[in-house]
Parts: structure tokens; sequence; C-alpha cells
């Protein structure tokens, strides 16, 4: 039982009104759920007579309790929100480096640089509160008015005003307006999949069931915004707003902690690495120039700026935040709609992805799977609700006409039915009406039944006592028949022949059809019977009299919430990317395991563990198995979360798939929240950082693999911005260290970090996906952004990058060139080798030395083009030589440039091969 049961509170005075409920719920006190106990019990409990609550007894357990609404949750005050977008690493080296930019004078940089620190927090301030919109989804699920017996008498009152102990009634098309004990029932169905999972509504009774049945399985209780589906009822409010299971759900969903992203903790490590080595580095330079060169304190300050300028990679968090904002844009195009940035690389990092089953891994849509007669076994092909699909008997096609008995069942199911499928203006098939129904009309759609030549005179409606319904109907003159389908066991113990394969009637073989029964529920499917009787001659009505004997089987039908055919697809590509697929759903275990097991999410044999059996569980326990289950079964919100929870403390990166309210709680907890969009709820949604415009599990694979290439394209750019920031900081810190003149000016390592951060730096961003990149394994999310061998190829790209901008200022310096002009070929060759280097990160694992690396990135050619004509700005325009100190060049220098840059990706290349030896060597 979950904790919310078994806490204990003091016992109230039964002798007042609602006194059952001085804390909460009478299912918040240990011995006294309300689905558990007689309806006698209950009413004497909380205190409500036959004609319910008086007026007075109602305003004063309203002041007791409060109103029937969800609360708002508390928020922190708005500057505290604001200022918690600021307490990143990141932001702090952005906000160090506007420092310096201010210190050296360059106000426009300092500009340039502290709005993308702003522009950064402000993306998060405007992103954040998905739980907040979460819980603000769900107050809205409830319903806004109820029908309450008030002093005798039935009256319409606003729903916020329900209290424990009110009596209120419900019929088909309401939304039941708190948690009620059921007190009567009429052919009562609930649906409740958007709290339980369950694809078919829940049927209601009064009868008491076991304590410690699960959210599913009270069927003596109707939850807080759930909706009647059929029939009528009444019963007695036990739980209202916060107390209700959906006040449940808002708790969890508020104390559910934020669960960092892989990227963020990553960039958190990587962040404070870089910063304790730019002090480090910078001290240590201004010590040795001081105590060894005895440098002048004006000069020094200059060159540690310089050098914190250069080596500060302040363009990082922008390039991290655009990659990531076009891979929002290239989800989109794919059918995921990303509400929050860093999802779209979490998705890349993904372990484990937990999958509710109905609407996501299935349609939602009842299908006929399987028929059969006394001498056919029929397959049916088609999903949903598309009359669409053939009918097949072995390798034959079923023709009407040709086999009698199968017609006579089909139309049994067509006439004894309530439902209609219609087709919209957009082309697609909907259902007015229950899904069961829907099936079964689908199905005589598809086999022609000739349910137009009949005529409907009576009908006894199904009642979840009986579990069945009948029809009485007449074809012509010639014929009144009572057709009746319901649950197997019902219908069967109600016939006494069978319909032959000639259309007669023979002797019913009862042995052979409780073993179809049970082969067909075994395959996860959900049976129904039908049967068929002569009227009386003259009958105009129908009565449980009438089909209480002698009937004459016609046939079973399984049904079936099929699997989506891509979803299967999807899971055989998510596990050869080495991803695990878990099914967590609130239906039955049998069901779960046969869906699980067709999709290839289960093998055969393999355990399910449902939600009674997860109770049992301590974490240690839940711990130990949780990633040996594929297949969980008639869980709870708190279940779910539990599972994700337990997941994540193996160090997994879980995605949660879902679309119920029941499903937003564990969407919250999950490293990335996957709703449905069609069929989601708001509040899933809005719990959800992405949503599949689709609501096919296919997507969530896409997404994955888009997550992949955005987290590549992003270490490509880590891997690019690095060395050209090592270089610059370097040049800077060698010359210092050596006594040398400066090679560059800090408005020049400005310049430098501003022309490659706008032009070189995003194209990597627009790379395609590497080869075979759902064939390699996850990722270890707790490894950092860099590798060993990134970190190598950052170290040597740096040295030679800097040693070839460092050589080219000396030689020309030695040479007896001007100052200005050795300067200015040290910044072109600077921006030469960078884009040389740019073409060895394109490709991480295999030599950029082939065609290919010219082929595939259009904007990186665009980007080169940009670079090349700022740099001539750079070297010709004569206001940039005040500006930056630059003087014109030569074709000579421009050669000496572009050779050097090409030395460099020379050594780069040689680099990379020598390190992918050394990796083949230790494996």
């Amino acid at each position: 039982m979950d904790d919310a049961t078994q806490s204990a509170h003091a016992q109230p005075d039964p002798s007042q009104p609602g006194a059952a409920l001085p804390d909460g719920s009478p299912g918040e006190r240990a011995g006294h759920v309300p689905w558990a106990q007689s309806t006698g019990q209950v009413l004497a409990e909380l205190g409500t007579g036959p004609d319910g609550l008086t007026a007075d007894d109602a305003a004063r357990l309203l002041a007791q309790h409060g109103a029937n609404r969800l609360p708002p949750p508390e928020r922190d005050p708005l500057w505290k929100r604001i200022l918690v977008h600021f307490d990143d690493v990141l932001i702090y080296v952005l906000l160090v480096a506007a420092v310096l930019k201010a210190v050296v004078g360059d106000w426009v940089d300092f500009a340039v640089v502290l709005a993308v620190a702003v522009i950064n927090a402000g993306i998060g301030f405007v992103q954040e509160g998905k739980a907040e919109s979460a819980l603000a989804s769900l107050r809205t699920m409830l319903s806004t008015h109820a029908e309450a017996l008030r002093g005798g008498q039935w009256s319409k009152i606003d729903a916020d005003d329900l209290v424990p102990g009110d009596i209120v009634r419900v019929r088909a098309g309401d939304r039941v307006p708190a948690d009620v004990r059921v007190l009567d029932a009429t052919n009562l169905r609930i649906e409740e999949s958007a709290l339980t999972g369950e694809s078919v509504p829940a049927e209601k009774h009064p009868g008491a069931v076991e304590p410690d049945a699960g959210v599913g399985d009270r069927t003596s209780m109707m939850f807080s915004s759930t909706l009647v589906a059929a029939g009528q009822g009444s019963g007695v409010v036990v739980a209202t707003g916060q107390h209700t299971e959906i006040g449940r759900i808002q708790t969890m969903m508020s104390e559910v902690t934020d669960v960092k992203t892989p990227l963020t903790r990553q960039l958190d490590r990587f962040g404070k690495v870089i910063a304790v080595a730019i002090l480090g580095l910078g001290a240590f330079m201004v010590l040795v120039g001081r105590l060894v060169h005895d440098q002048p304190v004006d000069e020094l300050l200059s060159a540690g700026i310089g050098f914190a300028v250069a080596a500060v990679p302040e363009g990082l968090p922008a390039l991290v935040t655009i990659t990531l904002a076009l891979g929002v844009q290239q989800m989109a195009r794919r059918r995921a709609i990303t509400r929050k940035l860093p999802a779209v690389e979490t998705l890349g990092s993904v372990t484990t992805i937990c999958s509710d089953k109905t609407g996501t891994l299935t349609r939602n849509e009842m299908t006929a799977r399987t028929v059969l007669t006394a001498d056919l076994t029929v397959d049916v092909e088609g999903l949903g609700y598309a009359p669409e699909g053939r009918l097949t008997a072995g390798d034959a096609e079923v023709v009407r006409g040709e086999h009698v008995a199968f017609d006579a069942l089909t139309d049994v199911m067509a006439l004894c039915n309530d439902a209609r499928v219609e087709q919209g203006d957009d082309g697609r098939w909907g259902l007015v009406g229950e899904p069961t129904e829907g099936a079964l009309a689908v199905l005589g759609l598809k086999a022609g039944a000739a349910s137009g030549e009949w005529e409907r005179l009576a009908v006894l409606p199904f009642e979840s006592a009986t579990k069945y319904m009948a029809t009485l109907d007449r074809r012509g003159e010639e014929s009144t028949v009572i057709h009746i389908k319901g649950a197997p066991d019902r219908v069967l113990e109600r016939c006494s022949a069978q319909t032959s394969a000639t259309g007669g009637r023979e002797p019913l073989d009862r042995d052979l059809w409780l073993e179809r029964i049970d082969e067909l529920g075994s395959r996860g499917l959900r049976v129904l019977a039908a049967a068929r009787k002569p009227a009386e001659p003259g009958a105009t009505t129908v009565a449980a009299d009438d089909v209480a004997d002698g009937l004459e089987l016609c046939g079973l039908v399984g049904i079936v919430d099929p699997p989506r055919p891509e979803a299967i697809e999807a899971i055989a590509e998510c596990h050869a990317a080495g991803i695990g697929v878990k099914m967590i759903t609130g239906d039955h275990a049998g069901t779960a395991f046969a869906i699980a097991q067709e999709m290839g999410i289960a093998r055969p044999g393999a355990r399910v563990l449902t939600g009674a059996e997860l109770e049992e569980l301590t974490t240690s326990e839940l711990r130990k198995v949780v990633r040996d289950v594929d297949v969980y079964a008639r869980t709870s919100p708190e279940h779910k979360i539990r599972i994700v929870a337990a997941l994540q403390s193996h160090g997994e990166i879980v995605a949660m798939t879902g679309d119920g309210v029941n499903d937003a709680p564990a969407l919250t907890q999950a490293d990335v929240g996957v709703a449905m969009g069609i069929k989601g709820t708001e509040v899933t949604k809005d719990a959800a950082e992405v949503v599949l415009a689709d609501d096919n599990f296919a997507t969530i694979e896409r997404a994955v693999e888009e997550g992949r290439r955005i987290y590549d394209n992003i270490r490509k750019s880590v891997l690019f911005l690095l060395p050209t920031n090592g270089a610059q900081s370097l040049v800077v810190l060698v010359a210092v260290l050596a006594g040398l003149t400066m090679p560059l000016l800090p408005v020049q390592v400005l310049w430098i970090n501003m022309i490659t951060a706008v032009t070189l730096s995003l194209a990597l961003a627009y790379e395609q996906a590497e080869p075979g990149i759902m064939r390699r394994p996850p990722r270890d999310s707790r490894s950092g952004i860099l590798d060993a061998a990134a970190v190598n190829k950052i170290v040597v790209a740096s040295l030679a990058i800097g040693a070839a901008a460092l050589g080219v200022f000396m030689w020309l310096e030695r040479a007896g060139e001007p100052l200005a002009v050795a300067r200015t070929t040290a910044v072109t060759t600077l921006a030469l080798a960078q884009l040389a280097y740019l073409f060895s990160c394109r490709f991480l694992d295999r030599s950029s030395l082939t065609l290919a690396v010219l082929r595939g990135n259009r904007v990186l050619w665009l980007s080169a083009g940009a670079l090349l004509v700022l740099q001539m700005v750079f070297v010709y325009a004569p206001f940039m030589h005040v500006w930056f100190s630059s003087a014109s060049i030569g074709a000579a220098h421009w050669g000496v440039a572009v050779a050097v840059s090409v030395g460099v990706l020379l050594v780069v290349e040689l680099a990379k091969v020598v390190s992918r030896g050394l990796t083949r060597k230790r494996h």
C-alpha cells in the first residue's frame, strides 16, 4: 500500500459529518480505506444520512477542509527566480570575460559578452516553470459543477464547494468532481486511462474491494477529473482538492527535484577546470615576468588581461546554446517538439527508455485480432478504427457467404453494438462510442456484415453485474432473433449449442471453447463471445429471462490494443544502439507481457513485476532487480517514479514516455520526459521536455539519433574552440615567460576571437550524423565532455597553431619587418590555421585528408568565405589600422600564412593517426 495509505491519524468523532477526514481523506488513515469498506461503514464514518448534508454542515466542512480545488504551488520571489539562472560556471566565465573587456576599455565587446550572459539566463527564465505549468494544467482538469444532495434536494453546485460527506450523482459525459465512494451504479463505466493507463473504461459497482487494491482495481471508487463513459451512478465524496488521487499526483510532481542533464554536469566540471587553469597559469605568468624578466607592472597587467581574454572561451555557452537551438529546429522537423534546450542533448545520451503502453507503444484503438468459430480460425488484418484490412484463414481470404458460421458471428457483433466509426474531414477514422464496441463494429465492416438488413426492436443494455448486452432484431418479416455478446464465461454458461460450419445448430463442445478462451487470454487478448437465439413469435421486448439459457454460441473474438508497427522497428533500433526499453503500464500483467513480447521488449518467460509486488520491495531490493525486469504492470504514479529513480541510481539516463496524468510525475523525475502530443493530456505535455507531434514511439528513436548528432557537434565545436583559445593564450604566455616582444595585442586577440566566434565556431553545428551513429553504445554520462584522445588533440592543435603564429611573428621580426606587419601576419596565420584545423574537426575518429571533408556542410564554406572577407578588412581597411594597430601585408606574407596553416592541418592529422593506433593497441 502507498505511503499515504499507511500513515495514521487520530480517530475522529463519527457523530460529526465529515469527521473521518480531519487531516485528509479516509484513504490516508490506516485501516480506513473507503474502497475496502461497505457503503454503510463509509456513510457512518462521514456522518452522512440519506438526505445528504445540510447547508450548515456543508459550510462548516468547507471551512474545515477548504475548497475542492488544487492549490497553486508556492513560488520563489521574482528576483530569486531570475538570479538562479546566473548560477552557472559558464555564466561566471562570461561575466569574468566581460569585466576583463571593460578593464581594457573595449566597451563594445563588453556589451556583447554581457548580452550573451543575459540572453542565456533569459532563455532559462522563460523556459522555467515546467512543474508549475503542469500543476496549473492539473487544476484545469477538475470539474466545475456537480450535482449534490443537500438537505434532501438534488441541486447543481459549484464543484469547488463540495466537501467530504456530500452525496453526488453522475451520468455519461460528466466529469467526476471529487474522489467518490460508489453507493449505487447502473452500467457505470468510467474512462480512467489518463489516471491508470487502462485502455478501456473501468466498470464501477458498490461492492468493496481489497484494501491493498491499486488505483486501477478500486472498482468501488470514482476519481476526480475522470470522465463517465457510460451509465449513471451516485456516491459519497471521500476526498476533495489536494487529498484526491489527482491531488496526490500534484504533490508528487511538486516534490520531484530537477535532474541535471549530462551535458550540464559535464560543462560544470569543464568550466571549473578551465577557470582554475586560467587563474593558475595567469598568476604563474605574471610572477615569472616580474621576478625573472623584471617587466613593468603595467605591461604585465596588459599581458595578463590579454592572456585571460585569449584563454577564456567566452563563446562556449553561446555556441552550446545555438547548437542546441539548431537541434530543436531539426527535431521539430522530425515531429519531436522540444520545450527545453538541454533535453536535445540529453536524448542523445539516453541509456534506458521507460514507456507507457497505451497510446505510446500501442495505438489506443482497440482492434479485433482473431475470430474463432467452431470450424474456422480467422486472422484480422488492419489497425485501429479504419475499416481496412483482409480477413484470412490460413492462406485463403475469407469472403462473405463462404463461411456461414463466421458470417453469423460478425452479424451478431455488428448488431449487438451501439458504437459507430466515422471518417473525418482529414481522412482519419474516429470512434463514437466505447473502444471495445468500436473494434467489433470495424470487424463487422471488414466482414461485410448485413447490419443494414436488420431492424432493432429492443435492447438489454450491458451491465457490470451481468457482463453482456443483448438486442432483439428483426430482418424483414422472416425472422426475429436475439443477439447477445459479452464476457465469454457469462455467455458460454447460457449456451446449449453452437453454430455449425453449415450454419445450423450442433451440440456445444464446452471444453473446447474453454480451452480456446484460455488460449486467447494467454496471448493478451480481451475475449468476447457472440451468441444468438430465435425469439418468440411476435416478441417486441427482450429481458434477462430470454437469454438465461438455450443460446447458440457463434464464436469468439480476440481484441487487443495493437502495437504500432513502426514502434516495433524503433525498439529494435534502440536495442541495436545499446538502449534498453522497458514497459511500465497500468494494464494487467498478461496483456502487458503479451504486447511486450510481440514488440521485442520482453523475452519469452521473462519476469513481469506488478505494482503489488513492487509494494513489497524496499528501495534497495528494487535497485537490485530494476535493470533485469523489462515489463512492469498494474503500476501507480508512485511506482513509476520509484522505477525511474532506481534506474537513475545505477547511472542510467532515463527517458520516460507517457500520455496520461498518471505518467506526469515520472516524466518530471526522468532525465527526459516525453509526452504524446495528440492523445496526451495537457498536464503530461507541460511536465515533459519533449512532445511528440505524431504520438509515435519511432519518433523517440529518431530524436535519440538527432540528440547523438547534436552532442557530437557540440564536442566537435568544443574541440575546435579550445585550441583556438589555447593557441592565442599560449602565444602570450610564451612571449612573457621568454621575455619576448608581445606578438599579439589584447585588441588583436579580441579581434581573432570575434571573427572566429561569428564565423567558424558555428559551422560545425550543421554537421551531419557520423556513420553508424545508432550502432554504437550510449556514452558514459559520468565521463567528461572530452576523453583522453580529445584532450591530446587539443594540446597538439594548441601547440601547433600557437607555434605557427609565434614562429611567423619571430621570423618576420628578425627579418626586420615593421612590428605592425609582423603582428598582422601573425593574426592572419592564426585565422587561417584555425580554418585549417576546422576541417580536421569535421571527423572525430577518421582522417580528414579526404575529398569527403569538402562535402556535406555548405555552411562551412560560407563561414570560411566570411572569415576571409573579415580578415582582409582587418588587413587592408585604414580604419582597422587605427583601431587594431594592424597593417597591410603583401602576397608573400599571405603565402607564408597559408603554407604554415596547411602544416598545422598535417600535424593534427598525424596526431590523430597516432592516437587511433594507440587506442587499437590498448584494446
